[in-house]
């Protein structure tokens, strides 16, 4: 679709407040499962399951909806994403019971699935050179930088005012996001040839990343050899090749496997994920020190207030970084930052004090990371794919972000529970730490291994000579 129009600030409130719709219901719920767990009486595996969905559905369905948005319209279905974000909170406003709080859990995932690359698409589309990396920075600051704002602004909201305004205020940010994106004319890819939706590829994908999440998230309760878990895992492993033999003989798979071709974005993608499951550690943080040392919402959020701080000045940095270095470098000393700051918070045995001072040293390390990551990481992702993908490829880079986040969350709380009931408080902490220490160093080797050591990208040294 043609159109002379230039992406503006205006825009890019819009969609950062679009983003932050996303957090306000995900990132939050992490910060208060305690005050959650009391209003509704529910297990702490329960709850995990719950706050876990919104990411897995998000996972599930975001490369389909990229997908979609280049076909019928980027701006539609960023807007189909606010409205269910809308429905979903409402859900939770007045859930009191487990279904409702799952309902509303499902459908918000679905509205980030359709928020995440249909901005992103349209940033590609309305923004280019420096302009585009300034815009990604600033859509990096809902994204990346909104699991921080949310880690502190949920524990406040739900200290002062309860759990259930953290989604009252997620309605007022969609509402705001809704007017402010108004004026930005639809964007299409033009498409080259007419192929059917891979259905099979969603519905087996889709059985997998349950089977998955299931197994993670409640294999305790069953038992992990009970013939519940041992089915789910048999599923998962079936399934994922399944699904593989299926997207690799279709022309129109539900994940296309060729842009994994280009190494920037392999590496991009799969460090994104695996840094996106170091959300663990804010989990096992907080509930820590609530649960083990009587630490309030707020005073938990008051601990990751440098890694809010932190995240969004550097974004910029990393930007900065990007341009002159290529993005190998900044990828490389975020992802050593970011075991640095967890290592840190490991010091479970140290005194309240001691420890607090410890863990806001070690919150503002990994936000110093994650800041440094993001402009490089979501800009390495989508600019060297072809345009006519750019929905598609934004969809694949944000499936590995929330899926990371999904199976992160899942996995952290598994091994601070199983832990927790053989032996203490701290240790459960300490391991479950540990673990996010791992999924950090696995995307270090992906970075270092996929991404080329050639100084800068192609394409940005094509944007400098323009």
């Amino acid at each position: 679709m043609e159109t002379s129009y230039k992406g503006n600030n205006r825009m890019i409130t819009g969609i950062v407040l679009g983003v932050l719709t996303y957090w306000l219901f995900a990132q939050s719920l992490i910060n208060v499962i305690p005050e959650v767990q009391k209003d509704m009486g529910i297990s702490l595996g329960l709850l995990n399951t719950a706050i876990s969905l919104t990411g897995l559905f998000c996972g599930m369905f975001v490369v389909a909806a990229g997908g979609i948005s280049d076909r019928i319209g980027r701006k539609k279905i960023t807007n189909i994403g606010l409205l269910l974000n809308i429905i979903g909170s409402l859900c939770l406003i007045f859930a009191h019971d487990t279904a409702l709080l799952i309902i509303g859990r499902v459908i918000q995932g679905l509205s980030a699935a359709c928020i995440m690359p249909a901005t992103l698409a349209l940033v590609k589309t309305y923004f280019d050179g420096a302009d585009r990396q300034r815009a990604l920075s600033f859509w990096s600051f809902g994204s990346w930088g909104g699991g921080g704002i949310c880690s502190f602004a949920g524990g406040l909201i739900a200290t002062y005012l309860g759990w259930r305004w953290i989604f009252i205020f997620s309605i007022i940010f969609t509402l705001l996001s809704w007017f402010l994106i108004k004026e930005i004319p639809e964007s299409k890819a033009k498409q080259i040839k007419s192929s059917k939706f891979d259905y099979a590829g969603l519905v087996v994908f889709a059985l997998v990343m349950l089977a998955l999440e299931t197994v993670i998230t409640r294999g305790g309760d069953f038992g992990w050899t009970s013939p519940i878990s041992l089915t789910l895992m048999a599923v998962a492993v079936i399934g994922g090749g399944v699904f593989f033999k299926i997207v690799t003989g279709k022309s129109n798979g539900f994940i296309d496997l060729s842009l994994f071709k280009n190494n920037y974005f392999t590496g991009a993608a799969v460090s994104n994920f695996l840094l996106n499951a170091v959300a663990g550690a804010l989990i096992v943080a907080n509930t820590y020190v609530q649960v083990a040392r009587g630490f309030s919402s707020f005073q938990s959020g008051l601990l990751s207030l440098g890694y809010l701080v932190c995240v969004l000045s550097m974004i910029r940095v990393g930007e900065k970084l990007l341009q002159r270095h290529g993005p190998r470098k900044p990828m490389i000393i975020a992802c050593i930052l970011v075991i640095s700051g967890i290592s840190l918070m490991t010091l479970t045995f140290l005194p309240n004090l001691m420890y607090s001072i410890v863990v806001v040293i070690g919150f503002t390390v990994y936000g110093i990371g994650l800041g440094l990551y993001a402009t490089p990481s979501t800009d390495t992702a989508i600019d060297n794919v072809p345009a006519a993908k750019a929905g598609e490829a934004a969809g694949i880079y944000k499936m590995t972000s929330t899926l990371g986040g999904s199976f992160g969350l899942a996995i952290s709380v598994a091994v601070y529970s199983v832990v927790e009931k053989i032996g203490s408080m701290e240790v459960a902490a300490s391991t479950g730490l540990v673990v996010n220490i791992i999924f950090a160093g696995l995307a270090l080797l992906a970075i270092v291994t996929a991404i080329p050591k050639s100084r800068v990208p192609e394409s940005i040294n094509e944007r400098k000579a323009s």
